[in-house]
């Protein structure tokens, strides 16, 4: 367009008749119409056309959106503050640009120029650029552009090597601690496929070919060349399509963090043996002297104990009486962090049936004939805060049972003959030597209350069992007993009465060993206790190999006949046991001959 500068303006009328006509017979105006129209429509600014009056003769779509500028509006109604840049350029008849035009919240970048037809001034043309999108798109642009810088220093500062390959295994980028960790430089790897580095001996494994394979996470471990190991995680990235379009990898070396791991395990392994073994000093060292544990089986038993005080789970000693029970519930008590406070011991088979509910859980004044005039606490709460112990727990009538499993969960007592609930913080310790579960099924304990009980069970090894226990409770309490009566040297065992001590069964297990060695300390007259100085019924229950021989030096018998009476007791046992001469000769490595002969020498000595 040339400039426009003559002095004569097209009338309005002639304007719109140029422009406008719509007359059937005008077939080119109309053309020209329609085409001018869809050319404003197509379009992506605001375009309209004012007459020289400020009027609009022409609009597209876009400007009648979104200003209102329709054919007929008046600009300096619409737009007043814009009118007179518009009223300069027809005045001056030159073009205006870089011009800003604010409407509402959207802002436009406009361009005025001067129209002429046939040498006269027939209008402006404005054009309005969208300042608003073009400020949000150079916005958007500006924070992509942050966006990709700061990924850029995120990739570059980790420790952990990123790997990204397309959806084929073509590498894309590797970061600076991918290159340290692979020993390769970006520049030599990148645009080839990873499986190039494989066949050449880079890398062992590739995490990459796994992903494009199963189109999933997936993990892997992989040596470089170096040595150092490193754990890979792979991650496939898909388009909208669900075509796999990158992998990113990443990885990390774990070769210190392994060698870390062992000297750690290597670590924790000492320490364990050095609190088993802190933990077996205290058992066996504690200031009661009531514990000594050198078998497998108690130090076991003992350190679950001392290993659960440390809760407040109900604990189930089970064991035969005389086992020690008692003993673990002190020591789970003692280290408990309720050791500041009582362990109450009730001995349930102690207690008549008849008053077992009101010892045990207390009760109101004039609850029956004969209460206190002010009621009393049973048990439950005198140890209120700390430890109940009840012992022989089987022998609780069943209604006390059921009182007792209702304190279980929920922690709540009611005395006898009261209405009123009272909560308390009460651990539970309870013991028996009968078999629960036999009981249960004869009907004679509850169900729910042994599940209640059995939480944590802990089993009391018998003394038969825990040979290597024996010989250091002797000496104990060989010395204990002679401390507390005498006051002097303790008196020694002879081996032989040692020996005896050691082969017994002991049936009532520690406590039985107690009495034997307090009534030999009390009953010795000598620096030394010898065999002749133990009980009958501990000397006639022993096996042959250490009965045979006591007392008959004593008596004057000579080594054959010694022979011969242990032959012949070993003999009797062989028959007794097995019943016929056939059996006990085998058992006994004879003939069956041999048998009946020295039976028959025996029979007529």
């Amino acid at each position: 367009m040339k400039p426009a500068s003559p002095n004569k303006a097209l009338p309005p009328s002639e304007l719109n008749a140029l422009l406008f006509s719509s007359r059937t017979d005008d077939n080119s105006a109309r053309n020209w119409r329609l085409f001018s129209k869809a050319l404003l429509d197509a379009s992506g600014n605001a375009i309209f056309v004012l007459d020289p009056s400020g009027t609009v003769v022409l609009s597209n779509q876009r400007v009648q959106k979104s200003l209102g500028l329709f054919p007929g509006s008046l600009l300096p109604n619409t737009l007043p503050d814009f009118w007179p840049r518009v009223r300069q350029v027809i005045k001056d008849r030159k073009a205006l640009s870089g011009l800003t035009v604010q409407a509402g919240e959207s802002s436009y970048l406009a361009r005025l120029a001067p129209m002429v037809f046939k040498d006269a001034f027939i209008g402006v043309l404005c054009v309005l650029e969208d300042r608003t999108e073009l400020e949000k798109t150079t916005r958007k642009m500006i924070a992509y552009q942050e966006l990709s810088r700061e990924l850029d220093a995120i990739i570059s500062s980790s420790d952990d090597g990123l790997f990204i390959c397309d959806g084929s295994g073509t590498i894309l980028r590797i970061n600076a601690a991918s290159e340290r960790l692979n020993m390769v430089k970006a520049a030599d790897v990148i645009g080839r496929n990873i499986h190039e580095l494989v066949d050449e001996g880079y890398i062992d494994n590739s995490v990459t070919l796994k992903v494009t394979r199963s189109r999933r996470r997936e993990h892997i471990l992989q040596q470089t060349r170096s040595g150092k190991k490193l754990i890979l995680t792979g991650n496939p990235v898909f388009n909208r399509s669900g075509e796999l379009i990158r992998v990113v990898v990443n990885e990390r070396d774990i070769t210190e963090i392994d060698t870390l791991r062992e000297e750690l395990e290597t670590q924790l392994a000492k320490n364990d043996q050095i609190q088993r073994r802190m933990q077996e000093m205290q058992i066996e060292e504690l200031a009661s002297g009531q514990i000594i544990a050198r078998s497998a089986n108690m130090v076991k038993a003992l350190r679950q104990a001392r290993k659960v005080s440390q809760v407040d789970s109900t604990v189930l000693l089970l064991g035969e009486s005389g086992t020690g029970k008692g003993v673990a519930a002190n020591l789970i008590h003692q280290h408990s962090d309720r050791a500041h406070n009582p362990m109450i011991i009730v001995n349930c088979g102690a207690i008549p049936e008849t008053l077992v509910e009101s010892e045990l859980f207390g009760y109101e004044a004039g609850a029956f004939s004969g209460a206190a005039q002010h009621g009393k606490p049973g048990f439950f709460e005198l140890a209120d805060g700390g430890i109940l112990f009840l012992d022989e727990v089987a022998e609780l009538p069943i209604a006390s049972q059921a009182k007792l499993l209702r304190f279980l969960e929920d922690g709540r007592v009611t005395r006898v003959g009261g209405t009123t609930p009272r909560a308390l913080n009460v651990r539970v310790i309870c013991a028996t030597h009968r078999d629960l579960e036999r009981m249960v099924a004869q009907g004679q304990f509850r169900l729910d209350l042994f599940y209640r009980l059995n939480v944590i069970p802990i089993s009391i090894p018998p003394l038969r069992e825990r040979e290597a226990c024996k010989l250091a409770l002797i000496e104990h309490y060989i010395k204990h007993f002679n401390d507390k009566l005498k006051g002097c040297q303790p008196p020694r065992l002879s081996r032989r009465a040692m020996d005896a001590l050691m082969a017994y069964h002991y049936p009532g297990n520690v406590r039985e060993l107690m009495n034997i060695c307090e009534r030999l300390v009390v009953m010795s007259e000598s620096a030394q206790i010898d065999v002749e100085d133990l009980p009958s019924a501990l000397t006639s229950s022993l096996p042959p190999r250490i009965a045979c021989g006591i007392g008959m030096m004593e008596a004057g018998q000579t080594l054959p006949q010694v022979m011969a009476a242990v032959e012949r007791r070993l003999l009797n046992e062989a028959l007794d046991k097995y019943g016929t001469q056939a059996k006990a000769a085998s058992a006994l490595g004879i003939n069956q001959s041999t048998i009946a002969r020295k039976l028959k020498r025996f029979q007529s000595a």
